[in-house]
């Protein structure tokens, strides 16, 4: 039973943006600590970033993507964005977001063993 859906993925010249979604229809987003991952090919999963249980958004702040990526929820639509602006070649990988705790805070480094269910992922391409 699929849980978490993502979306808006899709190619984007450098330079440009995309908003990626996370969605969830069968339990309440804004309990959880939301964790955004990324895979690009032949490397392992890293953590983009995460929000915590109850918090309107976060700004990720892992050298790759700080200052360009910020996540933030929208309560009303059970939904967990990642916009993603001044993208790069190197952001080319597919998208995941997980759910993390249950009332819970988000912890630096965002380590996939800590979250236990998954979307299917949404890719993400940034080329000329």
């Amino acid at each position: 039973q699929v849980q978490l859906v993502e979306s808006g993925g899709g190619w984007v010249q450098p330079g440009g943006s995309l908003r990626l979604s996370c969605a969830a229809f069968t339990f309440t987003l804004d309990y959880y600590v939301i964790g955004w991952f990324r895979q690009a090919p032949g490397k392992e999963r890293e953590g983009v970033g995460c929000v915590s249980s109850g918090s309107d958004g976060s700004t990720p702040n892992i050298d790759s993507v700080k200052g360009r990526f910020t996540i933030s929820r929208d309560n009303a639509k059970n939904t967990v964005y990642l916009q993603m602006d001044s993208l790069k070649p190197e952001d080319t990988a597919v998208y995941y977001c997980a759910v993390g705790p249950k009332y819970g805070q988000c912890v630096l480094p965002v380590l996939p063993l800590l979250y236990d269910r998954w979307g299917q992922g949404t890719q993400v391409t940034v080329s000329s």
